[in-house]
């Protein structure tokens, strides 16, 4: 038996760099800022209306601007800027990077850490639902101040902004997103103009970076601190933006866009929003709109619409990211993957994706139908995906940093209380809007644990009928059926076992071909896997030889293209000549034992509408072979 495998020494990163450090800062601006950047159109008003009424009102102000002021710094500057953007995975960054990252580093690769992982990858597709509809619903919002007539057209816009951007996603966003960073970069810099601008109605807000007034807060409104800190979170939605996003520009561009305009505009516009509310606490009800003038608003309007359509964008991508990781990760079952770029393989459409995000934005718009009753909804999610980040967080500062026990309890410990203390203050909301989100992330839990138990048991369920490959091999080099010309490739999820396709080809057409490939796909837990580590190769005898296909948790699996790369190891093929002999499943429910009765129908449901193998892997379809069986589980 001899084998191959294309080796290489560095590891490929999921990044480009070749627009140079100036071009990646403003993209990122538009991909990763976009939702923390549209923030201040409603978190400081909603911390306001949080107070209920205090009579200090100079005290409320100063303490909800101090709770807002280092709420930015302690959780996007120093956890997710500091730390959590250093711990990537071979570039790539998420919960789930994090999740496989944490898992390879502990012996055994305990299921407590992929029980985090799923957890965090729904908690942030429950946030995936909500930051369009609140986005978009509080720039619309701005015709209330500028025409309170047509405040009944606020939804009917939202709605039809919704739709249409939904809609174009079929296009790709190559095109639109090259105006996204400059268009969130004016965004950025209006928010700190205007914000400056106000500051002199009250300069005493300056004073607010003192956390001194934070704590008195607190300590001076016992009873309606929790409201407050819901609402104080709002500013720091969109950090988790910062990570998902890491694979798309790197480190340094994030953190440059950071410390250069992002951080320096929102603390500048929540200071002037402070100020204004301080010398015209008529006007507190939309302070953001309230404090342009006049002749400014309805362009703000405009340019407040563009900025949150552009953060629902990111989030919508971020959403297909992360489900197309599931699926590589075999989190959830093969869904149809369109690629919009040529260039780009991070730019993708998932049309089953998008028509449910447009039916459950579409909802919550039509149910809450005001950004404030929306706020209650958002932020148990954030908070529950922040929570884990820290715990993963900490397996990584032990296991693959080696850092001392003291000093990561000395920089996990504080940040976790801080992430438990917002969840907190969120779960408070969870009857108010909270329990939708936390709706969402338990539906995509449950269907990623039953995807995974029922592969498992379908896997255990094969394995009983199953033969090794070696000896069908050893029986067909004995007696050698007739053989026709051509190369017959084998599809197998199995490494070891003999394929079903090729066991069932046998029984009914009695012939082998001249060449015989037994293919396997496996996804490795790294985003990427080099073009010199993606084939291994075997040869057992001139009719059959075995090849492991390794693909990147990132990557788009494409069978042909990696077999052009198996020529270099000597497999000589004709496309042309060459079929693909698939098995397809028909899986029956058990009477006894498996899954439970109702979990068992789920599992039959999301295998029936699994994408079919052939459009997943790219085959040609008119090379494609499928030979049926029934499996009951």
């Amino acid at each position: 038996m001899t084998s191959h495998q294309m080796r290489s020494e560095d590891p490929e990163l999921g990044h480009e760099t070749r627009g140079g450090l100036p071009s990646l800062v403003l993209a990122a601006l538009g991909v990763v800022y976009g939702d923390i950047g549209t923030s201040p159109l409603y978190a400081f008003r909603e911390a306001l209306h949080a107070t209920g009424g205090s009579e200090a009102h100079q005290e409320n102000v100063l303490g909800i601007l101090s709770l807002i002021i280092w709420a930015l710094t302690i959780v996007v500057t120093v956890k997710y800027v500091t730390f959590v953007l250093k711990a990537d995975n071979r570039g790539e960054g998420g919960t789930l990077s994090l999740m496989s990252l944490a898992r390879e580093s502990l012996k055994g690769r305990p299921k407590w850490v992929l029980v985090l992982g799923v957890t965090g990858a729904s908690l942030f597709l429950g946030d995936a639902i909500i930051t369009p509809a609140i986005s978009v619903l509080s720039a619309v919002e701005g015709i209330q101040v500028v025409a309170p007539a047509l405040s009944n057209w606020v939804v009917p816009i939202t709605l039809t902004i919704i739709a249409a951007l939904f809609f174009v996603q079929r296009f790709g966003t190559g095109g639109v997103a090259s105006v996204f960073g400059p268009i969130t970069a004016l965004w950025f810099a209006v928010l700190g103009v205007s914000g400056a601008v106000h500051i002199l109605d009250d300069p005493s807000v300056l004073g607010a970076i003192n956390p001194v007034h934070a704590v008195r807060y607190v300590a001076n409104n016992v009873t309606s601190a929790v409201a407050v800190f819901g609402a104080v979170f709002l500013a720091v939605t969109g950090a988790e933006a910062l990570y998902v996003d890491l694979g798309h520009f790197g480190r340094r561009p994030i953190v440059v866009a950071w410390f250069a305009l992002v951080f320096p505009s929102l603390l500048l516009n929540y200071f002037g929003q402070g100020a204004f509310v301080l010398a015209n606490p008529e006007m507190a009800a939309h302070p953001f709109f309230n404090m342009h003038p006049e002749w400014a608003r309805i362009p703000m309007i405009c340019l407040a619409t563009a900025a949150t359509v552009i953060a629902s964008q990111a989030v919508i991508s971020g959403a297909y990211s992360l489900v197309r990781q599931a699926i590589h990760l075999n989190l959830l079952p093969r869904l149809q993957i369109l690629h919009t770029s040529e260039t780009h393989s991070g730019q993708i459409y998932m049309p089953r994706v998008n028509t449910l995000l447009f039916v459950f934005v579409a909802t919550l718009v039509l149910f809450f139908r005001s950004s404030s009753g929306l706020s209650a909804a958002y932020g148990i999610a954030v908070t529950g995906e922040m929570l884990i980040t820290s715990v993963l967080l900490f397996v990584v500062m032990r296991r693959i940093w080696s850092w001392k026990l003291a000093t990561t309890l000395a920089i996990i410990i504080p940040i976790s209380l801080i992430d438990a203390g917002f969840l907190a203050a969120n779960i408070a909301k969870f009857a108010d809007g909270g329990w939708v989100p936390m709706a969402v992330s338990a539906t995509m839990a449950l269907i990623m644990q039953t995807w995974t138990a029922g592969r498992r048991l379908l896997i255990s369920r094969t394995k009983v009928d199953e033969i090794p490959l070696a000896t069908i091999i050893d029986n067909l080099a004995r007696k050698k059926p007739p053989t026709v010309p051509g190369t017959a490739i084998f599809l197998t999820s199995d490494v070891e076992g003999a394929p079903t396709a090729l066991l069932h080809s046998l029984k009914h057409y009695k012939v082998l071909h001249e060449r015989n490939v037994i293919l396997s796909v496996v996804t490795a837990n790294k985003p990427f896997v080099p073009d010199t580590e993606k084939i291994f190769l075997e040869s057992f005898n001139p009719l059959f030889s075995r090849m492991v296909i390794t693909f990147g948790y990132m990557e788009t699996p494409n069978i042909p293209r990696a077999l052009v790369l198996a020529r270099k190891l000597g497999l000589k093929f004709d496309i042309m000549s060459t079929s693909f002999f698939l098995s397809r499943r028909t899986i029956l429910p058990s009477r006894k034992g498996g899954l439970p009765f109702w979990q068992d129908r789920l599992f039959i449901a999301l295998s029936r509408n699994a994408s079919n193998a052939t459009d997943y892997f790219g085959l040609p379809t008119g090379r494609v072979v499928e030979l049926g069986l029934q499996t009951t589980i």
